[in-house]
């Protein structure tokens, strides 16, 4: 069954995840030098006096998640903005009922962050260090194939190189070679050849600066 909230026992652990979620940042930054265009990014640095790393998607249509990383955990927030449990879907203008609810109180200075735009969102996920799974609050969810959007935000972290391809393909326009991302995927120093062989309109010192706010390792 895919990921989604009604099913989180195939999300990865929190050091999983984060090494995942900086491969296909560091993807995206190779294949779109325009940031603008990506839809994967990563800042490892988003708050160095708590050492908080965050990762974030926009679909550019209005979807997205925002999930730190931390010594309180990992949590993620998702919208999708087509979803019938969105905010705006309901009058007066408000979060579904449950979807924040039983948020730990470690996480609470990620509720109140201006940047992850809380008011927009359809689902919550967090997972402490102790935990041994993901956990969401408690939701009645109305009748839908995919009633928070979920399912179609949390796809990428099933693990697999080929979903990359195949978005890859989808969104870039271009045929990547399996084998070089599984290289990305575990997280192979990067090298101007293996950068020029995933995209040859790559720049090496663009890629290094990617690579550092990611904090992908490169090779010396």
């Amino acid at each position: 069954m895919p990921i989604s909230t009604r099913d989180l026992s195939q999300m990865p652990t929190n050091e999983k995840l984060e090494k995942l979620s900086q491969s296909i940042a560091m993807l995206d930054a190779i294949l779109s030098p325009q940031w603008e265009y990506r839809i994967f990014s990563f800042n490892a640095a988003w708050d160095t006096s708590t050492n908080e790393r965050m990762a974030s998607m926009r679909s550019g249509s209005g979807d997205e998640y925002f999930l730190l990383f931390g010594s309180s955990g990992a949590i993620l927030k998702g919208f999708d903005h087509e979803s019938p449990m969105s905010p705006w879907a309901s009058d007066p203008v408000a979060v579904w009922p449950g979807v924040l609810d039983h948020v730990p109180t470690a996480f609470a200075s990620f509720l109140s962050e201006p940047a992850f735009s809380m008011g927009d969102c359809t689902f919550c996920i967090w997972r402490q260090p102790e935990d041994e799974q993901w956990h969401c609050g408690p939701v009645a969810f109305p009748g839908d194939d995919d009633p928070d959007g979920s399912e179609g935000l949390l796809w990428m972290f099933d693990g697999r190189p080929e979903t990359y391809v195949d978005f890859a393909s989808e969104y870039f326009k271009k045929a990547l070679e399996l084998d070089l991302v599984r290289r990305i995927y575990v997280h192979e120093p990067l090298t101007p050849l293996l950068v020029a062989q995933l995209n040859p309109e790559a720049g090496w010192e663009d890629a290094l600066k990617d690579a550092d706010e990611i904090h992908y390792p490169v090779w010396s």
